[in-house]
């Protein structure tokens, strides 16, 4: 039995053989064959005139549909607006430019000719450069600011009217005739004064150690407290004194004063035959108190014991009086205390 070739697909050499017969058969095709072939092309055709190609379109139209025309305005001014900024901070960031100033070198003739006479060198656009060693026997005056780029070292005195110094200073030793400071001062090492007035108020946190203080009144605030853990001495001038009743300490008696206004001691000498009472002597006080002091009297010895004694006072002075007459040829003496 024979395959069926119906079914078989043929073969490279089969194709093109019946290829090669192609134009046999279109001659050998009949009159329906060719009318139903030429209906099927008008078909086509019709289809193809009905079904146009669309236009192209080109791409920046494509792209300006496809965007919004006011983003990309805002876009393009928010990049001008960033390209500004950065230019101007690039700008600020550039150092200033020096100012091109000409410089002038001297010449032997020149320094002659200034060492002869007076003479303008230059102007003030232009720097005037030495290199060597410069020095001026008499006087020098800067009439612009002077800038020392070095150190300054000065043999002699430096006299100026004011002295501004903006960053540290180191002073050696330094002689101040007047010192104001309009602002505070802190001083971390010792320091020595010889004379220290002081106008205003003055207010020490810590210790304050001097071997002698002269002050015209001391007070003290708050909860203040004064502690003399040596002695204490009044000193000043020592008062007069005026004997009012000389029968009570009887014949060859006398009075002595020693000491100031503010404490001190009254010494006596009682005679042969003291008799009656009352006032014995005054204490006048060299400089009176603003109003009537306290008198405070200490008998010293004996005699001054068996004396029954009180005081007459006043801003002027007081004086010492008695009730009963001391004892015979005694020595005694009081020891008073006053405050205003």
């Amino acid at each position: 039995m024979e395959p069926d070739k119906s079914n078989t697909p043929p073969e490279d050499g089969e194709n093109s053989k019946d290829e090669q017969q192609a134009p046999a058969d279109a001659l050998s095709r009949t009159p329906d064959d060719l009318e139903q072939e030429a209906a099927e092309k008008a078909t086509t055709t019709d289809a193809s005139k009905d079904n146009p190609a669309e236009k192209k379109i080109s791409p920046v139209r494509r792209f300006f549909r496809r965007v919004n025309v006011y983003l990309l305005l805002f876009i393009l001014m928010v990049i001008v607006a960033a390209a500004v900024t950065i230019v101007n901070y690039l700008n600020s960031q550039k150092p200033p430019e020096t100012p091109n100033i000409a410089s002038q070198n001297l010449t032997p003739e020149a320094l002659k000719q200034l060492a002869n006479t007076d003479t303008s060198v230059g102007n003030t656009s232009q720097t005037l450069t030495i290199q060597g060693n410069a020095v001026i026997s008499g006087q020098t005056l800067a009439r612009g600011n002077l800038n020392v780029a070095g150190n300054l070292q000065v043999g002699g005195s430096i006299q100026a009217p004011n002295i501004t110094i903006s960053g540290q200073t180191n002073l050696g030793a330094t002689q101040i005739n007047s010192l104001q400071v309009a602002q505070n001062t802190a001083i971390q090492g010792t320091t020595t004064l010889r004379d220290l007035n002081v106008s205003g108020a003055s207010s020490f946190s810590g210790t304050v150690t001097a071997s002698q203080i002269t002050v015209t009144r001391l007070i003290l605030s708050g909860d203040g407290v004064l502690q003399l853990p040596n002695h204490l001495s009044f000193t000043g001038p020592s008062p007069s004194r005026s004997i009012i009743g000389s029968g009570i300490l009887g014949s060859g008696g006398s009075v002595s004063i020693n000491g100031s206004d503010t404490s001190g001691t009254i010494n006596m000498n009682s005679g042969n035959g003291p008799n009656g009472s009352g006032c014995i002597v005054k204490v006048n006080f060299q400089r009176a108190f603003a109003s009537q002091p306290r008198v405070i009297i200490s008998p010293v010895g004996s005699g001054a014991a068996t004396m029954d004694y009180y005081v007459d006072r006043d801003t002027k002075g007081f004086s010492l009086c008695t009730n009963s007459a001391p004892a015979a040829n005694k020595t005694f003496a009081f020891d008073y205390f006053v405050a205003g």
